[in-house]
């Protein structure tokens, strides 16, 4: 069997972990794997497999560090999301290896699950494109509702701090989404209202 197919194997073996189960009953982030390379494949027309398996790595094993473990406060969420940056990386790196992707190759997902160079190297930035834009697909509707005591102008801020990890591409893909009407009212008025240069 081929390195890239047996890395997807134990990938998608660590992803089946995961304890929460979707509606259809697949393990969580089996679902969102699916979902983030789905859209690195529309983002990127010649995508190579091994972006494909770095997109499968966004979240690794993310539910192995809940947010909780982590005081709930705003420093507390940043250092939790670089931990997890560090920790999907050295996985994913791990996981490559072991399924006999060479070093160089393994090393280069690491650095784009890490998010390293965001807006610089296309590896990274097409990651987070598409995470941004499972988010604004499948998850802001929950966001919403887990945050509904948020006033206005902090969605609005959260929506349009979102908006500029996106490239410029990613946003034309984003501003053709089908979003619920109050959600898709707060996205419009995030773009509008971004700082200009």
């Amino acid at each position: 069997m081929p390195a890239y197919d047996r890395a997807r194997k134990l990938i998608d073996a660590a992803h089946a972990a995961d304890p929460t189960h979707g509606p259809e009953g697949q393990p969580a982030e089996l679902v969102y794997a699916d979902r983030v390379e789905a859209w690195v494949a529309r983002l990127v027309p010649d995508v190579t497999p091994l972006l494909r398996l770095a997109a499968r790595c966004q979240h690794l094993e993310r539910w192995s560090v809940p947010r909780s473990t982590f005081p709930m406060d705003k420093p507390g969420y940043h250092a939790w999301r670089r931990s997890l940056y560090v920790k999907q990386a050295n996985r994913a790196r791990s996981l490559l290896l072991e399924a006999g992707v060479p070093g160089v190759e393994a090393d280069e997902v690491a650095t784009w699950v890490s998010k390293s160079g965001l807006k610089t190297n296309p590896g990274t930035q097409a990651l987070e494109d598409a995470a941004v834009l499972v988010f604004l697909e499948n998850e802001i509707g929950a966001f919403a509702a887990q945050h509904a005591e948020y006033p206005r102008e902090k969605f609005v801020d959260i929506l349009r701090k979102t908006w500029r990890k996106l490239s410029p591409h990613a946003q034309e893909m984003a501003a053709n989404l089908t979003l619920p009407d109050g959600i898709a009212a707060l996205v419009r008025d995030a773009v509008a209202e971004r700082p200009q240069g």
